[in-house]
C-alpha cells in the first residue's frame, strides 16, 4: 500500500501504485469544499404513515400541522381538497373551503408554515379512525407520487409558494359559492397543484393550473347561465303580473 500526504496536510491512502483515491478528509479532489448530498424531502405518503404509527388516543388537527412541519402547506391543501371532492349537502362547501382560503392567505402572505385558529387545531380524531383512513389513503397516494418527481419547477422556493397561494386562493374562493357541484372541479385543480407543490413537478402543476383555468371557466359559464336564467323569469313575472 502506498501512502501520501494530500495539501491540507491528512493522508489519503490507495490500494496501488497510481490509484490515487481523490478523496481528502477536509478538501475535494478539485481543491473546493466538499458539499453534501442534498436528501430528498419525504413524501406525503410517507409522513402520513409515519403520524398514524405515532398516534395514540386521539390526534388533534394542530399535532398533525405541526408533525408535517415545512411540509405543511401541501399537505393541509391536499387533506381540505380531498374533503371538498366527496358528496356534500348544500352549504356545507363553505365551512369546507373556508380552511383553504385561509391556507392560500397565508402562503400569499409568505407565512413559514400553515396557521389555523385555535378551535381548528383543537379538532381531534380518534387515532384508529385516523389509522384507517391512512391505510386507505396512503396505498393510493403513493401510487400517484410514483408518477411524479421533481423536474422542470419555475419557481424559487418561497416564489413559488406566493404565486402557487394567489391561484389557490381564487380557486378556494369559487369553492365556498353556493354553486350545486360547483366545488368538485376546483378541488380538484387544488389537488393536483398540492401534490406538485410537494414533488416540486412542473408538469403536475401545469395540469393542475389547466383544471383550474378550466373550473374558473365552467364556474363563470354556469354563473352567468344563472343570471340570464333569473333575469328571464324576473321580465317575464313583471309581464304577467302588468
Amino acid at each position: 500500500m502506498v501512502v501520501r500526504f494530500g495539501r491540507s496536510g491528512h493522508f489519503v491512502q490507495a490500494r496501488g501504485v497510481g490509484e490515487w483515491m481523490a478523496i481528502e478528509m477536509d478538501q475535494a479532489a478539485d481543491g473546493k469544499p466538499a458539499r453534501p448530498a442534498r436528501p430528498r424531502p419525504r413524501r406525503l405518503s410517507e409522513l402520513f404513515v409515519d403520524i398514524a404509527a405515532r398516534a395514540e388516543g386521539h390526534v388533534s388537527v394542530g399535532a398533525i400541522i405541526d408533525m408535517l412541519g415545512d411540509r405543511s402547506f401541501a399537505a393541509a391543501l391536499l387533506l381540505f381538497a380531498a374533503l371538498n371532492l366527496l358528496p356534500l349537502p348544500p352549504g356545507a362547501t363553505f365551512f369546507t373551503g373556508a380552511p383553504l382560503v385561509l391556507i392560500a392567505m397565508q402562503m400569499v402572505w409568505g407565512s413559514p408554515r400553515v396557521w389555523m385558529p385555535r378551535r381548528i387545531r383543537d379538532a381531534t380524531i380518534p387515532a384508529e379512525r385516523f389509522r384507517s383512513a391512512v391505510d386507505w389513503i396512503a396505498p393510493r397516494l403513493l401510487r400517484i407520487e410514483k408518477l411524479i418527481r421533481p423536474r422542470y419547477w419555475p419557481f424559487w422556493h418561497r416564489q413559488g409558494e406566493i404565486i402557487i397561494g394567489a391561484v389557490v386562493l381564487v380557486l378556494a374562493i369559487i369553492i365556498t359559492l353556493p354553486i350545486p357541484l360547483g366545488n368538485w372541479p376546483p378541488a380538484l385543480a387544488i389537488a393536483f397543484i398540492s401534490l406538485a407543490l410537494s414533488e416540486r413537478d412542473g408538469v403536475l402543476l401545469a395540469i393542475g393550473a389547466f383544471i383550474g383555468v378550466l373550473a374558473i371557466a365552467i364556474i363563470t359559464l354556469l354563473a352567468a347561465s344563472a343570471t340570464m336564467f333569473i333575469n328571464y323569469l324576473w321580465h317575464h313575472f313583471f309581464q304577467l303580473v302588468t
